[in-house]
């Protein structure tokens, strides 16, 4: 088996929060039934200066301040999100030129709702093992939009992360990934509309449940693992309770989860959530710690990781840059109409 994986990975979520009684409150609604039905206290923010661009640029500094490597050996970037700040204009461009990274680059954006950054890392891992590049830049990153009054304005958010991939100096070995999905309309936003629509319940069942259970599955049947075989397990999160729900259908304990389950406390980075959860679990892991992440993206699909953590961990300086706990203890809280004028609310189509 190829040595491929994670050489180094960087977080970054914005240090702005808006508590959910203060969006409940605006519209009349019962904080207590909302944080109760979605388990979400708070979310991140962006303020006015901050995008997918500069999440993007500040998540992979963060990688990059982490390991000897030099930008111009990252031959490929590609950048998932929902919410990149051009129609027609590469994100990765921009941050190929950020990190100094240019001009000898492969670089893509991609788009599949929250799941784009994770099918970055396979396309990465691709192109590593086929010996086109000798690293790989895959960032997963959003700042999510939600119509104001929407349920999603109680969980969409913003934050990211980047995964350097190579086969030097792994920390974090990617034994198997495969990917699950059919054409299922849960969640979509036509061209040109500033807010997504979705199919209310129909986003459960039918949706990300059906697609995280069929990944996860398929991934164990593959290499021949049970729940009990990993350390930590990550789910994409698109409220609090999805993900403890769906680790316990398919056999997981809570205690798997704790560490990768950050959406109560910033909301759903989108395209951001899984990978920020394999950042945190990276923030604390061990070498021989196994772990199974499954992202989720609606339209619908799920890609599957089991990932081994190498001896190499132990020589990685996580103290190079911040871990997902110390960005989300710097905060900032905000009232709704701070928040309605960073995100651009007061325009209604």
């Amino acid at each position: 088996m190829m040595n491929i994986g994670i050489v180094s990975y960087g977080a970054y979520i914005p240090m702005n929060r808006i508590r959910i009684e203060e969006i409940a409150e605006t519209w009349g609604r019962n904080p207590d039934d909302i944080k109760k039905g979605l388990n979400v206290f708070e979310k991140t923010v962006p303020s006015p200066d901050e995008d997918t661009a500069t999440i993007s640029v500040t998540a992979s500094r963060y990688a990059l301040s982490r390991v000897n490597i030099d930008p111009k050996d990252i031959g490929a970037i590609f950048i998932g999100s929902e919410s990149h700040p051009y129609a027609v204009k590469p994100t990765s461009t921009i941050v190929g030129e950020a990190i100094s990274a240019v001009p000898e680059l492969m670089a893509a954006d991609y788009e599949f709702a929250c799941k784009a950054g994770t099918a970055a890392i396979q396309n990465c891992m691709a192109l590593v093992r086929s010996g086109m590049i000798r690293y790989g830049l895959a960032i997963g990153a959003d700042t999510a939009q939600s119509a104001p009054g929407d349920a999603l304005e109680y969980t969409a958010s913003a934050g990211g992360a980047a995964f350097i991939i190579g086969k030097e100096k792994v920390i974090a070995r990617i034994n198997c990934t495969c990917s699950f999905a059919t054409d299922t309309p849960d969640f979509w936003r036509r061209e040109a509309r500033k807010y997504p629509k979705h199919g209310g319940r129909f986003t459960g069942a039918p949706a990300y449940f059906r697609h995280i259970i069929g990944a996860a599955k398929l991934l164990m049947e593959k290499m021949k693992t049970k729940p009990e075989d990993y350390d930590y397990a990550i789910f994409h999160q698109p409220n609090g309770k999805f993900p403890v729900t769906v680790g316990k259908r398919l056999g997981f304990d809570r205690k798997q989860l704790e560490q990768g389950l950050l959406t109560p406390y910033i909301g759903n980075t989108y395209s951001g959530s899984s990978p920020l959860g394999l950042c945190s679990v990276l923030d604390v892991a061990k070498p021989g710690d196994r772990i199974l992440m499954v992202s989720y993206g609606s339209g619908a699909g799920s890609d599957a990781f089991d990932i081994t953590v190498t001896d190499e961990i132990e020589n990685f300086d996580r103290d190079k840059a911040p871990t997902v706990r110390e960005l989300m203890e710097r905060k900032r809280y905000i009232s709704y109409a701070i928040y309605a004028k960073y995100r651009n609310l007061l325009y209604w189509e």
